[in-house]
């Protein structure tokens, strides 16, 4: 069973705060090896993180070395109560630059107060100096971590790692999920609509456009997986832009396939009418503020080919 924090004697202290010096230190290495090539400047300032946390695990293993000898007992986060935990790496590895920086501070400022609460489980005076030279070191680091953020701001380094965060965001998340919710949106009009004018009846007309949405779905959601690696294109994991492709082209087809669920079949295709027209309004939006398209071009373009589709599926569903 897990331990209390106030239960540890002083050498297992001790071997907890080498073993979380070290592990703090290789999040900030594995961190700053991500990141190095798109952020040096942020890569720099983890490195020198790196730097200081494998210096204070020098120093505990001296002092250990010193009262204890040579053997460190293994423990580890999980084996003591409430003790600060660190997020799994296929966690960190999706942070974005700026998720990354919040985190570092939150690691510094826990392991603060991990030190503030060690010296108390200890009378021994040069555990409790060093525990207290480490707790003022940790609020330093806090200190240095914004010093270098804003050193970064001033350099314009900051400017441009917001640039390519910005481009990355775009490509990895934005680009996949507005071709969805375009397909979505735009392609399933003419089966829905087809379906709904054909036979009048709003349940058909619902459970085509399910099929169609959900179809369409899976198919873009393959689509987009199978047609780019992205190591090359810097477009992000493959599996992780088609779950956002697929999630939004169903999305986009739902929206208005949703209303059929009214039984009366003009009420429904009076709220689908409405519906389309708010899709086709964020998907002009959307390119607008991510594409930089002008917003009146990027609303002729949505609504004319939504026009186009629509009136397919009416003339189609009217035959």
């Amino acid at each position: 069973m897990a331990k209390s924090l106030k239960d540890l004697t002083v050498q297992e202290v001790l071997a907890l705060a080498i073993q979380s010096e070290e592990e703090d230190g290789r999040i900030y290495a594995d961190l700053a090896e991500r990141i190095g090539r798109d952020y040096p400047a942020t890569s720099q300032s983890l490195k020198a993180m790196h730097d200081e946390e494998n210096g204070h695990r020098h120093r505990l293993i001296e002092l250990y070395r010193k009262q204890f000898g040579e053997h460190i007992p293994l423990i580890r986060r999980q084996d003591v109560k409430g003790f600060i935990s660190r997020k799994p790496v296929w966690l960190t590895a999706n942070l974005t630059v700026p998720m990354i920086r919040r985190e570092v501070e939150t690691m510094e400022d826990e392991a603060r107060k991990f030190y503030q609460v060690a010296i108390s489980q200890t009378s021994d005076a040069a555990v409790r100096q060093l525990l207290g030279d480490l707790a003022a070191e940790e609020s330093k680091h806090y200190e240095l971590a914004e010093e270098m953020d804003e050193q970064q701001k001033s350099s314009g380094a900051r400017e441009e790692e917001d640039k390519t965060e910005r481009r990355r965001f775009v490509l990895q998340i934005v680009q996949p999920g507005l071709a969805g919710l375009m397909d979505g949106s735009v392609s399933t009009l003419a089966p829905v609509f087809a379906a709904a004018f054909a036979t009048h009846a709003s349940r058909d007309a619902f459970l085509v456009g399910m099929a169609a949405s959900v179809g369409a779905g899976i198919s873009m959601g393959f689509a987009e997986a199978l047609s780019d690696d992205g190591v090359l294109s810097g477009r992000g994991h493959p599996m992780w832009r088609g779950i956002v492709c697929g999630l939004m082209t169903t999305a986009g087809g739902i929206g208005h396939t949703l209303p059929f669920l009214i039984t009366n079949f003009y009420y429904a295709m009076y709220v689908a009418f409405a519906i389309v027209a708010v899709e086709l309004a964020t998907i002009a939006w959307i390119r607008h503020r991510y594409m930089d398209t002008p917003l009146l071009s990027a609303t002729f373009q949505v609504v004319v080919g939504g026009v186009l589709v629509f009136i397919v599926g009416i003339l189609i569903g009217s035959a």
